[in-house]
């Protein structure tokens, strides 16, 4: 897996179709990496060049000693376009993915073509929300995810997909940093008053029952994005529905990117 760094961070990545075709950028949630967009990656790498990142604290990119922002994560990605010297592309973000594509399409709104956005939200999460993550910082730093890690899945899959490969990744992962993503999770701003400015084409999709982020949130979202072409609610989908139903996702995320992403 190839490497690019910023600020002494060494961010892994890796791509997958054409060199030569639109460019396609995918974002993952909290406590994922770029895996999770494998089932997805398999149906459009014949029409885009698919790239995908391990952002701070997951992944081959692994712990972070800093805080930071996802401000800051936009800016790791506007860095990795830059170190592929790639003048325009599209994101695909998914939960904590879409909080960064999104600001980075604030970032350089002129960089960007289209963007879907999965399982996620502009605005913050409430004060039960963010103290459920406090404890999950303290109980990971205590015991890193061998207490929580079948929560973890059924709230992030839900209880039909066979999860055991990310099970065996947040086990193996270490305790050391975890504060970092979640307080940059726990403390994000709310970009609710700025979705004007995202006048990209783009499409909201969400599980029904997801339980980390509600399908109102994505409604809220579909209406306030000004150029948003589809709100596409998945049936008995949780917060992953890419990754869990990937064959019901992956039809009208094709047709978008080929109609807006080229």
């Amino acid at each position: 897996m190839p490497f690019f760094e910023r600020e002494g961070i060494r961010f892994a990545y890796d791509e997958f179709g054409p060199s030569g075709a639109p460019v396609v950028v995918f974002s993952h949630g909290f406590l994922m990496d770029g895996d999770m967009f494998q089932p997805n990656i398999v149906e459009l790498r014949n029409e885009f060049r698919c790239v995908v990142w391990d952002q701070r604290g997951f992944g081959a990119t692994g712990a972070t000693t800093r805080a930071f922002s996802y401000w800051d994560s936009a800016r790791d990605l506007i860095a990795l376009l830059d170190h592929l010297e790639v003048a325009s592309a599209s994101l695909v973000g998914m939960s904590q993915g879409g909080f960064i594509s999104m600001r980075a399409a604030l970032l350089e709104p002129d960089r960007f073509r289209a963007i879907a956005l999965i399982s996620t939200r502009s605005d913050v999460d409430s004060e039960a929300v963010r103290q459920s993550f406090e404890e999950l910082k303290a109980e990971w730093a205590r015991n890193g995810a061998k207490n929580v890690a079948q929560n973890l899945s059924a709230f992030l899959f839900g209880p039909e997909y066979a999860a055991s490969a990310w099970i065996g990744k947040w086990l193996n992962a270490g305790a050391d940093h975890f504060e970092h993503p979640v307080n940059a999770l726990v403390s994000r701003d709310d970009i609710t008053p700025r979705l004007a400015e995202i006048t990209h084409t783009s499409i909201v999709f969400h599980g029904r029952d997801d339980a980390a982020i509600t399908p109102d949130c994505a409604e809220a979202l579909a209406a306030r994005l000004p150029n948003c072409k589809d709100l596409v609610l998945v049936d008995r989908a949780g917060h992953t529905p890419n990754l869990t139903h990937a064959d019901i996702v992956n039809p009208p995320l094709r047709d978008f990117l080929l109609r807006y992403a080229r």
